[in-house]
C-alpha cells in the first residue's frame, strides 16, 4: 500500500475534485436515437445553417457505404461536404493535422464525425485545432482547449467508446509511444445520433471488444470514489443493458434491438465516466495501445478482471450491488460472494467472446515503463477505489504476460 499520509492526501484531493465535478456545467449533446437517427442528425445540422461540412471518418466505413445515406441527405439539403477518411485506430497528431488541412481548404463550418472512438476523437481535435490555432500537443491535458472547437455532430458506428458524449479526446504520439488525453468541457459534441442500424455489419470480435469497452466505462465509473447518484443511475442502466444484450449483438449482428440497446448502453456509460472518471483499467490499457497498438476495447477487456480483483477489498459492496442489479450470483449471497460472482461473469464473457486472458505482445522488459505510465496517469486524475504502488502495478501487469 501507499504511505498512509499519501493516501489521505490523495483522498482529500479527490473529495475536492468530486465537489468541483458536481458543479461543472456539462452541456450534454442533443441526442437522437433509433434506426436512421443519423439522417435526423444531418437534418438538424442543416437546420442550424451549416452549409460547408467536413466529414471525418475512416476508409473502411467509406468503402462499406456506411456514409452513403448521410451523404445523399446532405446533398438533398444543399450542404456541401468534404471527406477526410485518413483516421486510423489510435489517431496521431499527423492524422489530425491532415484532417485540419482539408477542413481549411474547403472552408468548412462544422464537422460530422462518423465512426468509432478514433474518428470522433480525431474530429474533436480537428475542430479544436481550427478554433485555437495552436499545436495539438498544446491542447492535451486538462482544460487547455480555451477557444473551444467547431460545432461537432457525432454518429458512433460502434457501441463502446461513448466519445459522442464525453469531454475527452485521446491523441497518440507514436515517437514517444504514449497517449495524450485532452479533457475540456468545450470538447463536448453539439449533437449525436445513436443509430443501431449502422452497427449491424460490425464483425463479432469488434462488437465484443467495443461492448466490453463500454462495460469498463460503466463499472469503473460506478466503483470510482467520484461516483454520485446521477452517475450511478447511468452506470447501472448501462451495465444492465450490456449484460442483457451484448451476447445477442455478438452472435446475431443483424439484431436491430440488440444493436440499439448497446448503442444506448455505450452512451450512458460515456455520460457516467465523463463525470465519475475511470481508473487503472484505462491507465494500463492506454499504454498497451500506445506501445503495442492494442485496440482500446480489447485492452480494457483483458485488463479489467485483474484490476477488479486487486480493487475488490475496497469496493466489495459496490461490485455486489452491480451483481444484484444484474441478477448475477445467488440473491442470498454475501457482498463478497456477489462481488466475486460479478468479476467471474466478466471473465466468462471474455472467454465466450474469444478475448484472451493474456496480452500476446506484452514484453517483460516493458512492464516497468507500463506500470510507471499507468500510475502517473491515474495519480490526481482517477478516483480509484484502491491505490497501487509501483511493485503492485508491475506484479499485476506481469500476470498478463503470454505463456
Amino acid at each position: 500500500m501507499l504511505h498512509t499520509l499519501e493516501v489521505i492526501f490523495l483522498r482529500i484531493y479527490m473529495v475536492i475534485f468530486k465537489a468541483v465535478t458536481f458543479i461543472m456545467p456539462f452541456k450534454w449533446p442533443q441526442t437522437f436515437e433509433g434506426p436512421d437517427s443519423s439522417l435526423t442528425l444531418v437534418r438538424a445540422m442543416a437546420q442550424r445553417g451549416f452549409k460547408r461540412v467536413l466529414i471525418v471518418t475512416d476508409a473502411v466505413l467509406v468503402k462499406l457505404g456506411v456514409l452513403d445515406k448521410m451523404k445523399a441527405e446532405l446533398e438533398k439539403l444543399g450542404v456541401t461536404y468534404a471527406i477526410y477518411d485518413g483516421v486510423e485506430p489510435n489517431p496521431t497528431v499527423a492524422q489530425i493535422e491532415a484532417g485540419y488541412d482539408i477542413l481549411v481548404q474547403n472552408r468548412c463550418e462544422a464537422i460530422l464525425a462518423v465512426g468509432g472512438g478514433s474518428p470522433i476523437d480525431a474530429a474533436k481535435m480537428i475542430g479544436a485545432r481550427a478554433k485555437n490555432k495552436k499545436p495539438i500537443v498544446k491542447m492535451t491535458g486538462l482544460f487547455r482547449v480555451w477557444r473551444g472547437m467547431l460545432p461537432l455532430f457525432a454518429v458512433p458506428t460502434t457501441a463502446g467508446t461513448g466519445s459522442e458524449c464525453t469531454i475527452a479526446a485521446v491523441v497518440t504520439d507514436p515517437v514517444q509511444k504514449r497517449k495524450l488525453p485532452a479533457m475540456d468541457l468545450k470538447l463536448m459534441p453539439t449533437a449525436a445520433a445513436l443509430d443501431g442500424a449502422l452497427m449491424t455489419g460490425l464483425p463479432a470480435h469488434i462488437t465484443a471488444a467495443t461492448g466490453m469497452d463500454a462495460l469498463t466505462h460503466a463499472v469503473e465509473a460506478y466503483i470510482s470514489r467520484n461516483a454520485m447518484k446521477r452517475t450511478d443511475e447511468k452506470g447501472v442502466e448501462a451495465v444492465q443493458l450490456i449484460m442483457k444484450y451484448l451476447d445477442t449483438a455478438v452472435t446475431d449482428g443483424s439484431n436491430i434491438e440488440a444493436r440499439q440497446k448497446m448503442a444506448r448502453a455505450s452512451h450512458l456509460a460515456g455520460i457516467a465516466f465523463t463525470q465519475a472518471g475511470v481508473g487503472y483499467v484505462h491507465a494500463i490499457a492506454h499504454k498497451f495501445g500506445a506501445m503495442y497498438h492494442t485496440p482500446h476495447g480489447l485492452a480494457n477487456a483483458i485488463v479489467m478482471p485483474y484490476v477488479l480483483d486487486y480493487s475488490l477489498p475496497d469496493c466489495t459492496a459496490r461490485l455486489a450491488e452491480l451483481a444484484r442489479y444484474c441478477h448475477i450470483g445467488l440473491s442470498t449471497g454475501s457482498d463478497q460472494q456477489q462481488a466475486e460472482a460479478f468479476i467471474q461473469r466478466i471473465r466468462d464473457m471474455n472467454a465466450k467472446f474469444g478475448i484472451p486472458t493474456k496480452l500476446s505482445t506484452l514484453k517483460q522488459e516493458d512492464i516497468r515503463e507500463i506500470a510507471k505510465s499507468a500510475l502517473n496517469e491515474a495519480r490526481f486524475t482517477y478516483a480509484v477505489p484502491r491505490y497501487m504502488t509501483m511493485p503492485v502495478a508491475e506484479g499485476l501487469i506481469r500476470q498478463m504476460l503470454p505463456a
